[in-house]
């Protein structure tokens, strides 16, 4: 229903009894968007307007926004909701603790161990999380390269861009966005090889259009 919102910054708060928010006014109408510190501390004091990606949640008794700087934040917490268990509390916690690059990184090496560091989050729940999104964000079908990669570097691995290529697709990204944040990240790193490191400024780059 709504995808974003873009509007004056009325208020924002961390710890409230209605949980770390903000409020945002657009054509008159003030909307209470729950958030998490890690968002709110990037918005600056004295800013006059900003654009937040956002999410609809309905339950029986109440509906409410969630909301965030970036659609990729956006996108990955409705991803960790698809987690039976797994709500918006918990889901908000680890965004909290963690970067979009980071999450990747960690369904990427499987590692639950890091995952734990995020409150609420039991070694359990961990394992859990990566053993149902591994295959959501690290789409593992056979995903055809032509068209989309045409980067020419000897010291990277095709498959090593077909499985960053495979993640940037579960975002939602368009073949021709991630084509041309290939040849961006290639153009100014020749160097660059590994996938966390490739994913990582795929998504700086993309977070900037």
């Amino acid at each position: 229903m709504y995808d974003y919102i873009k509007g004056k910054i009325v208020s924002k708060q961390i710890n409230s009894y209605r949980g770390t928010h903000i409020v945002v006014e657009s054509n008159n109408t003030g909307y209470l968007i729950l958030t998490n510190a890690r968002t709110i501390s990037k918005i600056k004091d004295g800013e006059e307007e900003i654009k937040v990606y956002v999410s609809l949640n309905h339950k029986e008794d109440s509906m409410t926004l969630t909301g965030f700087l970036t659609k990729e934040e956006r996108d990955i917490f409705n991803i960790l909701q698809s987690v039976s268990g797994i709500g918006i509390k918990l889901a908000m916690l680890i965004l909290n603790e963690f970067e979009i690059s980071e999450i990747i990184d960690i369904m990427i090496k499987q590692d639950y161990k890091e995952l734990s560091r995020a409150k609420g989050v039991g070694a359990k729940v961990a394992q859990k999380i990566i053993i149902e999104l591994k295959d959501k964000l690290i789409n593992w079908a056979n995903v055809t390269p032509e068209n989309i990669i045409e980067v020419k570097n000897e010291k990277i691995n095709q498959d090593t861009l077909i499985e960053v290529q495979s993640v940037l697709i579960s975002l939602g990204y368009s073949q021709e966005e991630i084509k041309n944040a290939f040849k961006e990240v290639m153009s100014y790193n020749k160097d660059i090889n590994k996938v966390e490191d490739i994913l990582k400024s795929s998504l700086t780059y993309l977070s900037k259009l």
